[in-house]
This record gives C-alpha cells, structure tokens and sequence, in this order.
C-alpha cells in the first residue's frame, strides 16, 4: 500500500489557486432553449456555483442571428434576430452565470463554404466578405450592450473562434486565415467596447499546437494588437480503440499535460510584451470524446481531481467540457449514461465527477497542504477541510493527516464517491442499462447518485491530532476535521438500544 503523510505545522500555508469555478463548457448555445438543459444547469449550479459559461454556435444557424432574406422586389437585405440570443442570455444570468463568449460558428448565409461539422452542422469556413462578419460582431454586441449594459457586456470574455489549428473546425487549419478573422474580430469588438477582453487561439493540443501560440502572438505584435489572453485546451487521452461507436483510450499522466500547459505559459512569457497575460483554458476533460465511457466513472472524478488540485498552478482559469448530458456534437443521445462529457447524465442524475466539482468549488480556507493525493485547507474556526482521491491502477494508498488541533474531542466527517457509493453508473449497469429508464428508475438512479456520509470520533492529544484515510481503489473523499462540544441532554441514552445490556 501506498502511503501519504500529509503533516501540517501551525501557521502553515502553502500555495493552491483554486480556479474551479470560474467558467464551465456547455454545448453549442442553442440548447438553452431545452428545458433539461436549464434543469440540470441549474443543479450543477447550486453546488458548483461556476462564474462564467462557455460553448459553441453563437451564430450558428440555429440561434437565427444572421437572417438573410429577398425582398418581393429582389432586393437581398439582411437581418439581425436576438430573440433566442436573449431566452439563452436570460437564463444564463438568472443562475448567475457570465457568458465567456465564444465567437462562432459561421452562418451558414455568410459562410464562403460549405463545410461543416457535428450532428447540427456547425459552418467552419472564413466568411465570405469580412465586413459581413464584423458588422455580425458589433450588432451583437451593440444589443447586448442595450440590453444588459456596456459595463457588464464589456465583463465578459471574448474568445475568437474554437480550435482553428483543426480542419474540422477550421477549414483547412488555414492560420493565415485564422490569423485575419482575429485581427479584424479584434478591431471590431475594440471599438464597440473598448473595454472588453479580447483573446485566442483557443486552440486544441497535438503537434504543432505550440507553434500556434507563438505564430499568433507573433502576429499580434506585428500588428500591433494588444491582445487580452491566450486560450487552449488540455484533454488527456491518447491512440484510442474504437468499439462500436464507443471510444477508448489510456490517458496521460498528470504530469505530462501539465508540462504542455507549462510550455504554453512559457511561450507567453517569452514576448517581453505579453509576459503575465492571463492564459485560460477555456476546454479540459480526460477524453475529447463525447461517447467516451471514461466520463461516466469514478476513475473520471478522481482523475480530475488531481487536474484541479493543479491546474490552477498554469493557468488564471479553466472551463470543464462540460456541465451536462443535454449535448448533440455526436447525435443525439441514446441512454442516459453513453460516455458524454457532462458532470450530469439525463434525468438530472449527478455522476460521480460532479462532487468533484462541487467539492473543489466548496473548498475554503487557507490551504495548509497539497500533495499527490490530498488538498487541506484550514478555516478561521481553527476547523479542518480537504479533498483526498485515489487511482486504483497506482495502489491503494494510506494518507495519515497529522495537523495542529486544541480541545479534546473532535469529529471527522467524509463524504465519498467510490465504485459502492455516489456511483449511479454501477446501479444502472446492474439493472441491464435500460435505455430508457422509466420514473421510478430514474429516481433511484438520482437517489443513489449521493455521496457515502460517514462520521467518526477522533482525540487531538497534546494540541495535535493525527487520523488516517483509507484511500482504497477510485475514490474522491471530501473530509472535514471539526472540533465539537457536546451539549448532552440529561437522560437521552443514544447507546441504549444497542447495548448489550438491554439484550441480556
């Protein structure tokens, strides 16, 4: 077994961003409209309480911005609609959330091709004219200001395009091309609010993804753009094997994404001129497949937490792909857990990486310690909190906590997510995957999605206390270390009915 001391001494602290909550992905913006979505959005909220939003199809064809129409006398005029651009805006901010705005895709009427991609055919060719798009730009940007103010739009990140170094996103991977939209997207959002956070390239990782970065903030510097961040994306899987329409694959060790993500943040720092600019990544999950089992799994809750517990040290933030099932990249899903990228399956039912999150997002305290297996944070209160995970395929591990800690009794509480417990893939796998399960089953896939909550007595001896966590297996244990006072009502006798007293 492996083992893990995590010893804390008083006054301790030790550095940890933690920027869980700072954005989350969604699928293309359209979906909004579907009231399963705003239902398990508005879960994810409750525990995750995420700032910011980002996904894809802002003006895709099916949010009808870009409308294109012949006149009875043949005149060709065109016309901008932001009917479903405010439903979605409206229910984004009534659950608290920023959008991160993605500008993309093409409309299919200003496209200058015809290729597309996913089931709802996101348009990836340049525009046709560039002054049709930038006018598309600053009309949307216009409304929004009308509608929800300069000051708060011009708070909203802007991120030109989605992963133009592929050419399924990006007609032929053109970085000439893509170099010109941003220029002239730059120029366009600038004048309209000045004040607005402008970036990219939001490109994906793989060969030659370096190269981008520094082409990109090379162009800028040529062209004078003073550009406002750097987005990419960080996504673990490797070769995969396809069975079926299924994919699978082994994933990267921790540490070799991150080096990516440190090269990036060097390249940066390189341009005397950009050094420190915020670097976001706007995409990170472990496959980059939405019919990937891993998603479903506790393997993927405790995968992520490591990611979390680090990601904070290459980057300002980070935007998990994505919060919910309600996603049609692929097609429309078919059973309520099929490998989809979402923190919740169909029917609401949190999947075991959604506690990841909601633990991470809850985190508070100065952080006292993080190692391999474990984030501790200390509370005014002179309280304990902390996350601890396990990879079955490392060992188990045992994490003894040795921290400073005054009175005589306290409790430790924890609540964990394992392959029994806070696991409603193993149920539904038991039950012979239906398809689609009806009421009932729905619920106890909900029910049984919950953490395991357990409480055991622990005694601080000599203003010290030390425990030990069993980290057995996949498992992400969020745990809490509290002193209490007993307030002991006269003659209630919680042992009674389990002594054996009673029963001789």
């Amino acid at each position: 077994m492996n083992k893990e001391l995590a010893v804390i001494q008083p006054g301790q602290e030790v550095p940890f961003r933690n920027h869980t909550r700072y954005c989350i992905g969604t699928g293309r913006m359209g979906l909004a409209l579907q009231e399963e979505y705003l239902e398990q959005l508005r879960a994810v909220q409750e525990k995750c309480a995420f700032e910011h939003i980002r996904g894809h199809g802002l003006f895709s064809d099916d949010m009808g911005i870009y409308q294109k129409r012949k006149d009875p006398d043949g005149v060709t005029r065109v016309q901008y609609g932001f009917t479903y651009l405010d439903r979605v805006m409206d229910s984004y901010r009534k659950v608290g959330l920023k959008p991160f705005l993605e500008l993309g895709f093409m409309p299919g009427a200003m496209a200058s091709g015809t290729q597309t991609v996913f089931y709802w055919k996101g348009h990836v060719t340049p525009p046709a004219d560039m002054k049709d798009w930038t006018d598309l730009v600053q009309a949307t940007l216009r409304h929004l200001s009308d509608r929800y103010g300069k000051e708060e739009v011009s708070s909203w990140p802007v991120e030109v395009w989605n992963e133009p170094n592929l050419t399924v996103f990006w007609e032929n991977a053109d970085k000439a091309k893509y170099l010109e939209l941003f220029e002239a997207t730059f120029r366009a959002v600038k004048e309209v609010l000045p004040e607005a956070r402008v970036g990219g390239p939001a490109i994906c990782g793989g060969q030659g993804s370096q190269d981008w970065i520094r082409d990109f903030l090379s162009f800028c510097r040529e062209k004078g753009l003073k550009c406002d961040f750097v987005t990419r994306h960080a996504y673990m899987g490797e070769t995969p094997e396809h069975r079926g329409r299924y994919l699978y694959h082994p994933m990267r060790e921790l540490e070799v994404l991150l080096a990516e993500m440190e090269e990036s943040r060097a390249i940066i720092d390189s341009f005397p001129e950009f050094k420190g600019l915020p670097m976001y990544i706007t995409e990170f999950n472990t496959s980059y497949n939405p019919f990937c089992p891993i998603h479903d799994t506790v393997y993927n809750a405790a995968v992520c937490a490591g990611l979390l517990s680090r990601l904070g040290d290459v980057a300002e933030g980070y935007s998990y792909w994505t919060f919910g099932d309600v996603f049609e990249e692929g097609g429309v899903p078919t059973r309520p857990f099929h490998g989809g990228f979402g923190l919740m399956a169909a029917g609401c039912i949190p999947k075991p990486t959604f506690w990841t999150f909601s633990y991470f997002a809850g985190l508070k305290g100065r952080c006292v310690y993080r190692g391999e297996h474990a984030v501790v944070t200390m509370l005014k209160d002179g309280s304990y909190e902390g996350i601890a995970w396990n990879l079955a395929d490392k060992g188990d591990t045992e994490l003894t906590l040795r921290l400073p800690m005054d009175g005589d009794k306290a409790v430790l509480v924890c609540e964990t997510v394992a392959e029994d417990a806070g696991n409603p893939l193993k149920i539904w796998h038991d039950l012979g995957e239906p398809a689609c399960p009806d009421g009932e089953t729905e619920a106890l896939l909900r029910d049984c999605a919950h953490p395991r909550v357990e409480t055991r007595p622990v005694l601080p001896e000599n203003g010290t206390l030390e425990t030990k966590l069993e980290l057995e297996g996949d498992r992400v244990v969020r745990f809490r270390l509290k002193k209490i006072r007993p307030e002991e009502d006269p003659g209630y006798d919680y042992d009674y009915y389990c002594s054996e007293v009673r029963h001789g």
